[in-house]
């Protein structure tokens, strides 16, 4: 039978690995030695050491036990159990109070938070009710808070009413946004700003603004038309129309236009119509045709 021999661990290999072993052995001590040296130093006896991991250990395991016991839904369950035994103690929705509405009908606010009657008042998701309010055109903000035990209480914010635009088939009262309200009728607009024109509902707060330039004229003006997307023509409340430029120009236009008529006149004049697109210079036409030259000359000159 043939012997297998084994060739004897070299010297130099022999030599290496037991210097690899003492450093580890070394590394170790001294490693240990510095813990021990750092955890000496601190002025902490072995017990509370002992404690400190104790403790470390259980918050790490809670954590677990919390992650698992969320992803099983158990919170929630604690939740629901918690909310219904708040509910029988008293404290759910028996009334809901509402505050802040002239315009607006309050039964449609009530209508919006029906379903929370007789909710635990733990349950009750405030903001998702805010948000069901705001999806009503009147309402511009609401807020929405619990009063314990039992009452769930709104404060609405209404928008304003600015306008009436004339649409093809309606009239629709918006803010001074262009926000639409309501449809109104006829009789109901009369006493009323009236818009018109293609695109004049997003043009309603550019409106405001012009009309601020001239603060005096806003409560002589009826009407204000939308003209080829770029301009307005003004309507006062003696059936005269004012023609404004486009543009930036349209509110120095109308200050002009405000002090021409400080100077002569001319709403409720002979002019029933007042033509300002032309810088400098103001054409006016009477109901026979255009107003005398004197009369022209003499507000283009001013």
């Amino acid at each position: 039978m043939a012997k297998v021999s084994r060739k004897p661990t070299g010297v130099r290999r022999s030599a290496a690995a037991r210097s690899r072993s003492q450093k580890a052995r070394a590394a170790k001590r001294h490693t240990s030695g510095l813990l021990d040296r750092v955890m000496t130093a601190l002025p902490f006896t072995e017990d509370q050491w002992h404690k400190f991991f104790l403790v470390i250990l259980l918050a790490i395991g809670m954590i677990i036990a919390g992650s698992v016991a969320s992803y099983a839904g158990v919170p929630e369950m604690v939740r629901m159990e918690l909310a219904k035994s708040a509910g029988r103690a008293g404290f759910e929705v028996d009334r809901v109070r509402v505050t802040g509405v002239e315009r607006l009908n309050k039964q449609v606010v009530y209508e919006r938070v029906l379903g929370e009657q007789d909710r635990p008042m733990p349950l009750v998701e405030v903001e998702e009710i805010r948000e069901r309010l705001l999806d009503l055109s009147w309402v511009e903000d609401a807020r929405v808070s619990r009063q314990l035990p039992d009452l769930l209480r709104i404060d609405i914010v209404e928008r304003e009413p600015h306008a009436v635009v004339q649409k093809p088939d309606r009239l629709i009262l918006v803010d001074e946004t262009g926000h639409e309200l309501e449809p109104v009728s006829g009789e109901e607009a009369k006493d009323m700003l009236l818009i018109s024109g293609p695109g004049a509902q997003k043009q309603v707060a550019e409106l405001g603004r012009l009309l601020d330039a001239a603060p005096a004229l806003k409560p002589q003006i009826a009407a204000a038309e939308w003209i080829g997307n770029r301009r307005w023509n003004l309507t006062f409340k003696t059936d005269q129309m004012l023609a404004l430029p486009e543009g930036d120009k349209g509110p120095a236009a109308l200050v002009k236009f405000a002090e021409m008529d400080g100077r002569n006149r001319l709403i409720g004049g002979k002019a029933i119509a007042i033509d300002m697109r032309v810088p400098d210079r103001a054409y006016l036409r009477c109901a026979d045709g255009p107003c005398p030259r004197g009369m022209s000359a003499a507000v283009s000159a001013e």
